[in-house]
């Protein structure tokens, strides 16, 4: 067998040396500065008094990669979502291709045919088109397809009054998407509701 075959790194090997490389740079540092403790007071400092500065180190660390993990996900994290919903969408047996130049209407009507046919999860997708729709022909937010839900609502948040019957169209359709929650006829009518109600405004 030739030695061209066998692999010559991978990612868990990389990670290994990686997390190696890191221990051994913090104790290294760790030693210097235990070194000049010293030099500082040479015995007036206690152990207990050592022991706090490592834990007030350690929380502070876990405090910077805590806000350093919320920030990017904040920045990134409806990339996420819509990789996930891609993926989910892409997969399954029953989805729907939905196009955009359907008229508020016609979702309309698709929603009462998957009502009658007890249908009540593409049955509120379909109210929640619609309302896309609307928002796209008032100008309100216009379409655009790597939009998530996250994103509506911070735009309607800036543009619309009464937020309530958006926010349970769209959280709806996020239990729709990343949701395994059954979706049922008490469901359905409180879209319903919340499409009579912002179509009236």
């Amino acid at each position: 067998m030739s030695t061209d075959t066998f692999e010559k790194t991978n990612l868990g090997w990389q990670l290994s040396q990686l997390q190696q490389q890191v221990g051994e740079w913090s104790e290294y540092q760790f030693y210097r500065f235990q070194q000049s403790l010293p030099e500082w007071a040479p015995a007036s400092i206690s152990p207990w008094l050592i022991n706090l500065l490592k834990f007030l180190f350690w929380l502070v660390l876990a405090l910077v990669i805590a806000w350093v993990g919320w920030r990017l996900w904040r920045e990134f994290g409806h990339y996420v979502y819509s990789w996930l919903a891609g993926g989910r969408d892409a997969s399954g047996s029953k989805a729907k291709v939905y196009s955009t130049d359907l008229s508020v209407g016609l979702w309309l009507e698709r929603s009462q045919q998957f009502y009658r046919q007890g249908n009540y999860r593409e049955a509120c997708r379909c109210l929640y088109m619609a309302i896309l729709q609307h928002l796209h022909d008032t100008s309100v937010v216009p379409h655009k397809p790597s939009r998530t839900d996250g994103e509506y609502l911070q735009l309607l948040h800036s543009t619309v009054t009464p937020m309530q019957p958006y926010e349970t169209l769209i959280t709806t359709h996020e239990q729709l998407c990343f949701g395994n929650t059954e979706i049922l006829s008490e469901n359905y009518e409180q879209c319903q509701q919340a499409y009579r109600e912002i179509s009236q405004e």
